[in-house]
């Protein structure tokens, strides 16, 4: 038994000794060696046999391209561009030599030695592709160059392999100054530029043959991001990429000895010159193609992309509409500006978006007098404040919050703050006394007449209640942009920046019950190679209904008997706020109907060099310019229009707050006024006003003051309870605002 038991035991480790011999003779090392020098060859031969098959083809269509249409919603043409490619070829001997090597140096320093490829970068060109990040991996100049004139842009593998194979065979059969001109020849420089003498006039407004090497360095710079380096319209962040990359190039230019290191420390940066509005720009064309073409490039539809042509983009704008809205602010404004003999007239621009809130689709959209005269779209523009626009914000984070005052009540329509002028605001790190419109003092008052009337004193401390953090996060959720946008007490006086875009989505947000609302512009974007989704419009739920419907309530009061009573009309039902900035230097009107919002404002910008911001107190000889005169008489001309004369389309109110008042222990004995006291103060902000005086705003609000006029209790707004005027909150008393 023994025996057998042994035999049966070594000739299973017979068995094992033999699979184990098996497997490892799979992977010795000669095997896995030949392996891989199998597979190099194999990648060799299809190179070669890739070579072979690749021939330096035909310049692509320079001589082909197309235009690109741009269409209203219906399909009928708005303009058309590219139909002549902005291009003038010059010999590379008319480029100043230290401007030739500025393009070696920022793009590929051993262009003079290289053999036209860089295998690496291309490798990594591939690898992005595959991983889907697109067009990303370094590139020789000779490689550009072959992309620019022989293929195309698209980010494809089999157009990278053919770039590879085509840089290889053009470096051998061309001489590097012949391929250095056709590349500068044939890059786009944004601007609509295409090519170096191109360029050079747009950018500098001279020759080819008369740039400089400061200059040079720029638009060798710009070939990395057009559209985000143009110095006239780029971001911050963008300047700084684009200075930081001309400094690069003009030390590499040191590092190659083709430049003086004392010339380089003496070298400033040459900004360019304001941009020239391409033909069939005019009027408000041009504003609408480059609101589309911003909203193309975060598409991911470049400026190399629509350089090349052939594309087709319907927009959202309705041709009516459009037209309504460019006539609305021609008799409501510009019929009345004498921008020749009057000063204040010179500086006056307006500016609206108009938005569908059920889909995101902007309508309508004013960008200025005209495209050619004011190249900056007052509609996107983002350099002034929103103003008093801002409060129904401020209001719509309290009741999402469900914010209580100091006292412990929760804000709503009836909640009760202290409306007295340069009042502390109680419970905030930060000392905050806003002053309202006049210096005038209202004493206990209701949410709903505090927005009627626009007091700063109440939204000052209802931004304590809530707390600045939560007001910011409110809002962005909304829409408005992060910029300039400190979590201060002094936010409710809407001192960030935010265009009427802007304000158009957040309002629309309201409008659309809280369901955040997208403003796009571009309905479709059509080549015959490929297609692009547009924005989507219509997101998630930002605040809840009850929320967004209660401020639309309140609105609808301001509407009817507040600061905006200009745009009121029995044609249709809307809801709206007025807004005027310190010193008058913008003045909003951001309003609804169940079927449209719109947002018209009016910017104070000088129209010297450098349009700094000044004030539009006389605008028209009508004294102070505010959001409830001119911004809202051309809101409701507008709308009433846009709406085909009226609408009986009515708001689907559900579930509005009412908020809790409570009851004064006592009868208040502060010494403001009171609102029984004074039924009918007089509103300089946001009503028309005939007196040429500007009332100065307080220095610590940095805004300027609205007070509305005073009037009755709306029918939306449930009764008070008895006792309301209570003293909470007022300086010296410990109690919160609210009764």
């Amino acid at each position: 038994m023994g025996r057998a038991d042994a035999r049966r035991a070594q000739q299973r480790g017979a068995r094992r000794a033999a699979k184990s011999g098996g497997i490892r003779g799979l992977f010795t090392w000669r095997k896995m060696l030949g392996t891989f020098f199998g597979f190099c060859l194999l990648i060799m031969g299809a190179f070669v046999a890739l070579y072979l098959y690749v021939d330096i083809p035909k310049a692509n269509a320079l001589a082909e391209r197309q235009s690109n249409v741009y269409q209203y919603s219906d399909g009928t043409v708005l303009t058309r561009t590219g139909d002549g490619v902005n291009r003038q070829i010059v010999d590379l001997a008319e480029v100043p030599k230290e401007v030739q090597h500025t393009f070696v140096a920022a793009e590929n320093k051993t262009f003079y030695k290289d053999q036209g490829v860089d295998l690496k970068g291309t490798a990594r060109g591939i690898l992005n592709t595959l991983s889907g990040k697109g067009k990303q991996g370094g590139s020789t100049i000779t490689q550009q160059y072959v992309k620019n004139y022989y293929l195309t842009q698209d980010p494809t593998v089999s157009r990278k392999l053919k770039e590879l194979v085509i840089s290889l065979k053009v470096d051998q059969k061309k001489d590097k100054n012949y391929i250095l001109a056709g590349y500068i020849n044939t890059a786009y420089y944004g601007r609509g530029a295409s090519g170096i003498q191109a360029a050079a006039q747009a950018y500098y407004g001279v020759d080819a043959k008369d740039l400089n090497v400061s200059q040079g360095a720029y638009l060798a710079a710009l070939l990395q991001a057009p559209s985000q380096y143009d110095w006239a319209v780029a971001t911050p962040t963008g300047r700084r990429l684009v200075k930081e990359r001309w400094a690069y190039t003009l030390d590499n230019m040191v590092e190659m000895h083709w430049l003086d290191k004392a010339q380089r420390d003496t070298l400033k940066f040459p900004v360019p010159d304001k941009p020239k509005p391409a033909r069939g720009m005019e009027g408000q064309t041009g504003y609408l193609v480059e609101a589309a073409n911003k909203e193309l490039d975060k598409q991911g539809i470049t400026g190399d992309m629509r350089q090349a042509g052939g594309w087709t983009f319907t927009l959202n704008i309705d041709k009516k509409r459009q037209k309504q809205l460019e006539a609305s602010v021609d008799r409501q404004l510009e019929s009345k500006l004498d921008r020749k003999g009057n000063k204040v007239d010179a500086t006056v621009q307006a500016g609206a978006t108009s938005v569908d809130p059920k889909t995101g689709a902007v309508v309508a959209l004013y960008g200025g007098v005209d495209y050619v005269k004011h190249y900056i779209s007052n509609a996107t523009r983002r350099d002034y404040q929103p103003a008093s626009t801002f409060k129904p914000l401020v209001l719509a984070s309290a009741l999402e919050n469900e914010a209580k005052t100091q006292d412990g009540d929760l804000i709503g329509v009836n909640t009760r703050y202290d409306g007295t002028s340069k009042r502390p605001v109680v419970g905030s790190d930060t000392p905050f006394a806003p002053e309202n419109e006049d210096n005038r003092s209202y004493g206990d008052v209701t949410v709903q007449t505090a927005m009627n009337k626009s007091i700063n004193s109440v939204f000052a401390q209802m931004v304590v209640d809530v707390g600045p953090p939560a007001v910011k996060e409110t809002a962005l959720a909304l829409g408005v942009p992060d910029q300039n946008f400190p979590e201060r007490p002094a936010i409710t006086l809407g001192t960030m920046n935010a265009s009427t875009w802007d304000m158009a989505g957040a309002y629309a947000t309201l409008d659309n019950h809280g369901r955040k609302v997208t403003p796009f512009i571009v309905k479709s974007a059509k080549h015959r190679d490929r297609t692009v989704d547009p924005v989507k419009g219509i997101g998630d739920q930002v605040i809840s209904r009850k929320s967004a419907d209660t401020v639309t309530s309140v609105l609808r009061g301001v509407v009817d008997s507040g600061s905006g009573q200009a745009a009121n009309t029995s044609a249709y039902e809307a809801a709206g706020k007025t807004g005027t900035s310190e010193n008058n230097k913008s003045a909003l009107f951001a309003g609804y109907t169940p079927e449209l919002t719109t947002v018209v404002a009016l910017f104070g910008e000088s129209p010297k060099d450098g349009g700094g911001q000044v004030s539009l107190t006389g605008t028209a000889n009508s004294g102070r310019a505010n959001g409830g005169g001119f911004p809202a008489q051309i809101w409701a001309d507008y709308t009433l229009g846009a709406l085909g004369g009226g609408s009986s389309a009515q708001f689907d109110l559900q579930d509005v707050e009412r908020g809790e008042v409570s009851v004064p222990a006592s009868p208040s004995t502060s010494p403001s006024t009171s609102e029984s006291a004074d039924p009918s103060p007089t509103e300089s902000s946001d009503l028309p006003s005939q007196s040429p005086i500007e009332t100065p705003s307080d220095s610590a609000s940095q805004s300027p003051i609205e007070t509305p006029s005073e009037s009755p209790v709306l029918p939306s707004e449930s009764p008070v309870l008895p006792g309301g005027g209570g003293n909470s909150g007022r300086p010296g008393n410990n109690n919160s605002l609210n009764q």
